[in-house]
């Protein structure tokens, strides 16, 4: 009876080394899930900034907050469950989803990239067809659109945290998961207060009462605020492209085995690698970006085609 006892403390034992073996591993776990998703976490920094444009500089940290909530709520209640329900029910269904999100952000990579290009004159809107609304409403509108792209953004953030994780028990795919979602929307929406608010703190620090090198520095913040802005919208357009290329090219054996080949080819210069890596998946997410363009207005010419018929049947 004593021996079996102590055999039992023995196994009990054995699997909390085990387990703490286990989660000693998860800060690492967490640290290659996040790097995994880095393009899509800076093309969610750039995409922010653009919804507090235009409204009241007071408002734009409660704007912020508001949608970092409710990217939170999302990731942790909603994206990361489904996730862990489709890799225990349907793990097939994992790599498709992931390819198909791959290929909407090379859709909204193309298409900012076309309006970049794109030479075509502005259709002024007539006064007439302005609809007027309050602040208030506008910034509901805003948030709104907001956590409507941050959700897609975010559904690939844990789709590709569950891939990371597939092997590891049940425990620690959630706890990874949650860690992952918790660190991602903090970093990136702190980073993003900051970005809206650094102008502000540029022009307090350019006050007389400070030493002139702190005015010094305060102006020069103001006045890199725009250029950085730019800079990461464009950074932002190419992370959109190339992420959204390198997922659907690991669903796709034949294209994985050129992206492994190409990065073996450069291994000598690891920089070179990386950056040949990331054009070749620009390239071809501007390839797929085109052709779902093409799918969508395609798509659209039916669309409209049928319920005009169905029209004119009436």
């Amino acid at each position: 009876m004593a021996s079996g006892f102590f055999a039992l403390l023995d196994d009990i034992s054995a699997l909390v080394k085990a387990s703490a073996a286990s989660l000693d591993d998860i800060p690492a776990q967490v640290a290659k899930t996040t790097g995994k998703v880095s393009g899509i976490v800076i093309d969610d920094t750039a995409v922010t900034p653009k919804y507090v444009v235009g409204l009241d500089p007071s408002r734009e940290l409660s704007i912020i907050f508001q949608i970092a909530k409710k990217s939170l709520i999302n990731k942790v209640l909603i994206l990361s469950p489904a996730a862990l329900l489709l890799g225990y029910f349907a793990p097939w269904a994992i790599t498709p989803i992931l390819m198909l999100g791959g290929a909407y952000l090379c859709f909204e990579g193309y298409e900012k990239v076309h309006s970049m290009f794109s030479k075509h004159a502005e259709v002024k809107p007539e006064v007439a067809d302005l609809e007027i609304i309050t602040p208030e409403e506008l910034e509901k509108a805003r948030v709104k659109g907001a956590v409507r792209t941050d959700i897609i953004l975010s559904a690939e953030i844990m789709a590709i945290a569950y891939s990371q994780v597939t092997e590891q028990s049940v425990v620690n795919q959630i706890i990874v998961m949650l860690a992952v979602a918790v660190f991602i929307t903090v970093a990136v929406y702190g980073f993003v207060g900051f970005i809206v608010k650094a102008d502000d703190i540029g022009v307090h620090l350019a006050q007389d009462k400070y030493h002139p090198a702190t005015q010094k520095i305060g102006r020069g913040v103001v006045k890199f605020m725009p250029h950085f802005l730019s800079l990461l919208s464009y950074v932002g357009t190419a992370a959109m492209l190339w992420v959204g290329a390198e997922i659907i090219a690991h669903g796709i054996p034949f294209t994985t085995h050129l992206l492994h080949n190409l990065e073996v080819a450069l291994a000598e210069i690891p920089v070179i690698a990386w950056l040949a890596k990331a054009l070749a998946c620009a390239v071809g997410g501007l390839i797929v970006g085109f052709l779902v363009e093409k799918l969508v207005i395609l798509f659209k010419m039916v669309f409209i085609k049928k319920k005009e018929v169905q029209v004119n049947r009436i």
